[in-house]
């Protein structure tokens, strides 16, 4: 079995109707729907992002995404 990997993975729309994502790795897992919101509300009112130079405008979207990632030990010769 791989390795399971957890993101919250928010989307935000910028000033030119971009989208752009941000995410954390390992989020809580009682993580609530109000502390997602609360969360990416402060993200935007305190303009501490701006990818590309743009300013964040609002919220679009948040989600929890669950990766496995299986290696493999190939030998190549």
């Amino acid at each position: 079995m791989g390795e399971i990997e957890v993101k919250l993975l928010m989307t935000f729309s910028t000033k030119s109707g971009k989208k752009v994502s941000l995410y954390v790795t390992d989020p809580r897992e009682d993580l609530t729907e109000s502390e997602i919101k609360s969360a990416m509300n402060v993200i935007v009112s305190k303009n501490i992002f701006a990818p590309n130079g743009e300013d964040l405008q609002a919220p679009v979207e948040a989600k929890v995404v669950q990766t496995e990632t299986t290696e493999y030990d190939l030998v190549v010769a």
